[in-house]
């Protein structure tokens, strides 16, 4: 299963935001996000109008934010 944690480039190193409960020498994928979380629309071939209706239509998944929902993460 694929676990997902925050953490802090700086100085040449990876600063993780808490310890996971993984196997030491796990293998792990880094992916850096910009600071301002700017995404590109143009880049990735989509206008403002459909980016509005893209993120409406995929509003009825912002419960899962929720703290409560970490019910179903063992489901």
């Amino acid at each position: 299963m694929l676990k997902s944690i925050e953490g802090i480039y700086q100085n040449g190193k990876i600063e993780l935001l808490e310890t996971p409960d993984l196997l030491e020498g796990a293998k792990v994928i880094v992916t850096f996000v910009p600071k301002d979380n700017f995404i590109d629309l143009s880049f990735r071939g989509i206008n403002p109008e459909q980016a509005a209706n893209l993120r409406a239509r995929l509003q009825c998944f912002a419960d899962w934010e929720n703290p409560d929902m970490g019910a179903y993460d063992a489901l």
